[in-house]
């Protein structure tokens, strides 16, 4: 049984309760067990993750009072470099991907990637001077977002909660990872960088993703196409007949496939393009070709703006156009103020109340951060990510120095509705549930100011870029 929409969504965590209780979420896949005998707190309803693109915690929240970061980082050469204030809205791009991660991390262990020093970012290769546009300093990477484009983070971290140990998962900044994590807590076949083509089924030969070797061995040439079936969340959730809902970008993804996207989704159109919506979903087989993908995954992220007045799903994933994602190059500086919008739009909604919105960038895109990432297996922990945590239960004002990585948000899901650990990021993070104070009442919401209005985004293009192929 499931269903989209749940009027009284009490009943609906009632009976994941009564599911867990009587191994009625037994095992999806390679689901590994329920969680431990918790409490479930029915004051949460509703989870929102909103996930941007490309930014380190020093680059956005430089200078944030109480929180790690730092003022200047090192070279290669020993020289210590102060950072810049460099725009949100640049027309050039770092590089984030495997070997851009080694070279930044400049580590002394063995195995690449272990031991960093923080110390390499002067080795990565980026997008302006040499013939592009000029560039800002001389050290891009070493840059920060000035305070003037950070307000409504600012604000967010002020009246809620700012994590500054939030660690991704997975080692090598790619976004595709980073999206199969908040939705499977899994790289399923040990993959690193990301696709060329459309993200997912049917899989083209411009789809093949490469597979990470022994001791992070990227010297080797095995490649799959990421269309495969781990348990997801979303699984979980239909078992438990809660609704889940993924917002994202409609697109038009290069690939040399005719084979049938998903869904409702259409083949080539004869110029090697496919439609497509850019989805983590579209990775999971049996959700593309399933009755999901038209029921849950939605298009284009907007439209949550105006969903949200009626209906919030048990949990949502909100992703961006490419002009509204803070990616570098995207020469664009909406991205605060889209986050803002979606905050916003919930904040004022009738599920204030009864909602955790969890705010992260999917990957650091190459920018100078000074905390080392621990490795914990040969697919993790990679970089700091910015984490904001939302709630009228959240702390005010609090920097969370809790350890935390893309399974902690997941944790916190799971011990909400009562469902299954889904694999060993979720298992072995610690939950987020610490950033809340669930002995209090509720906060009343207070809107965040930005520079751009939910008018703006309504009405705004479609937008059909990719937010990130990389």
């Amino acid at each position: 049984m499931r269903c989209n929409s749940w009027p009284n969504l009490t009943l609906a965590i009632a009976l994941s309760a009564i599911l867990c209780a009587c191994g009625g979420n037994g095992a999806l896949g390679s689901s590994p067990g329920l969680p431990g005998a918790r409490a479930l707190q029915s004051k949460i309803q509703h989870v929102v993750i909103i996930v941007q693109e490309n930014r380190s915690l020093n680059n956005l929240f430089y200078g944030y009072p109480g929180a790690k970061t730092a003022t200047y980082g090192y070279n290669t050469s020993g020289q210590k470099i102060e950072l810049e204030p460099v725009t949100i809205a640049t027309d050039w791009d770092l590089q984030h991907n495997a070997k851009g991660y080694f070279a930044s991390c400049n580590g002394k262990g063995k195995i690449p990637g272990t031991n960093c020093q923080m110390n390499g970012f002067d080795n990565e290769t980026w997008g302006c001077g040499s013939g592009g546009p000029k560039c800002p300093n001389k050290n891009p990477p070493y840059s920060y977002v000035p305070h003037s484009q950070t307000g409504p983070y600012f604000s967010m971290a002020g009246q809620y909660v700012l994590a500054d140990e939030m660690y991704a998962s997975d080692f090598d900044i790619s976004s595709f990872e980073s999206h199969q994590y908040i939705i499977a807590g899994v790289n399923p076949d040990g993959t690193y960088d990301y696709p060329d083509g459309a993200w997912g089924c049917p899989g083209a030969p411009g789809d093949a993703i490469k597979v990470l070797g022994p001791h992070r061995n990227v010297n080797d040439t095995k490649t799959v196409f990421p269309c495969w079936d781990p348990t997801t969340l979303a699984d979980e959730l239909d078992q438990a007949a809660l609704p889940w809902a993924f917002y994202a970008v409609p697109l038009k993804a290069k690939g040399s496939g005719s084979g049938k996207l998903c869904g409702n989704g259409i083949g080539s159109d004869g110029n090697g393009y496919r439609s497509a919506i850019w989805s983590a979903y579209q990775a999971i087989k049996h959700i593309c070709y399933g009755k999901d993908w038209d029921n849950d995954v939605k298009s284009p992220p907007q439209k949550f703006l105006n969903d949200v007045k009626n209906n919030l799903a048990a949990v949502t994933w909100v992703t961006p156009t490419y002009a509204n994602s803070d990616h570098g190059g995207n020469n664009s500086d909406t991205g605060p103020s889209w986050v803002a919008s979606v905050v916003n739009a919930v904040g004022e909604s009738q599920f204030w109340s009864s909602t955790a919105i969890f705010i992260f960038w999917d990957d650091p895109g190459g920018w100078y951060d000074p905390e080392p990432p621990q490795y914990v297996d040969n697919d993790g922990l990679g970089y700091r990510l910015p984490l904001l945590i939302i709630s009228p239960y959240a702390k005010q004002g609090l920097v969370s120095h809790t350890h935390y990585e893309h399974g902690s948000i997941l944790k916190f899901v799971e011990d909400q509705f009562g469902l299954a650990r889904l694999s060993e990021s979720d298992s072995r993070a610690k939950s987020t549930a610490d950033a809340f104070d669930f002995n209090q009442s509720p906060r009343q919401f207070v809107p965040i100011s930005s520079k751009y209005n939910a008018g703006y985004f309504t009405h705004q293009p479609v937008d059909t870029r990719l937010p990130d192929n990389d």
